[in-house]
């Protein structure tokens, strides 16, 4: 197997692993039921199929041209993240729950608009790929297979939390428990969000 893939692949797997506001939003959900966590997942797979998209025509790029673009869409990422953890800490577990299971798209809208909304996984992306191209050979059939590469390691990883919050659902559904973990997973959203917003803000 090609050695650069076999590299990118470890690479991948470690920056869409990293704990952020993606992976809360999962928990967040598994929690709910595995229906509502797996769809999640995919809305995830969904946003980041976009930012992979933009890296191989380019596009990113712009993002890196005009800061004043990456700013707004920090601006508006973060405000979107820090919306969805000031609601979990404000809703009760039940309230969280019924609202949910009101709308089915509800998990995939949450996953994707996380996701879709971080310019900073457009440029990870956009700085990443290239290393991995070989010289000489034909960018566009090696991006698109490292694009593939990525999506499959993202559907892989976010689809097995989400299980896995969903195996051990007897325990975290508990009243306690849920609470516990509805605090923490809010609490979290909400600094993953402010700290999307600090950045921008700072520059204004």
């Amino acid at each position: 197997m090609d050695a650069q893939l076999i590299a990118f692949t470890g690479v991948s797997a470690g920056l869409v692993a990293m704990p952020g506001a993606d992976f809360t939003v999962v928990v967040r959900n598994a929690l709910v039921s595995r229906r509502a966590g797996i769809v999640c997942a995919l809305g995830i797979g969904a946003g980041l199929l976009v930012h992979v998209t933009l890296a191989v025509v380019g596009v990113a790029a712009v993002l890196t041209a005009v800061p004043a673009l990456f700013r707004a869409l920090q601006v508006v990422g973060g405000g979107y993240v820090l919306y969805l953890g000031v609601q979990t800490l404000r809703q009760r577990r039940a309230e969280v729950v019924h609202e949910r299971e009101d709308s089915a798209t509800r998990p995939l809208r949450q996953g994707f608009v996380t996701n879709a909304l971080n310019p900073k996984a457009s440029l990870t992306f956009l700085s990443v790929l290239p290393q991995f191209v070989p010289a000489g050979a034909p960018a566009l059939p090696r991006t698109l297979l490292l694009a593939l590469i990525v999506l499959a390691i993202a559907l892989v990883w976010f689809q097995a939390v989400a299980l896995l919050v969903d195996r051990l659902g007897r325990w975290l559904r508990r009243p306690r428990a849920a609470r516990a973990v509805t605090t923490v997973t809010g609490a979290a959203l909400t600094v993953f969000g402010a700290a999307l917003l600090a950045g921008p803000l700072q520059t204004l």
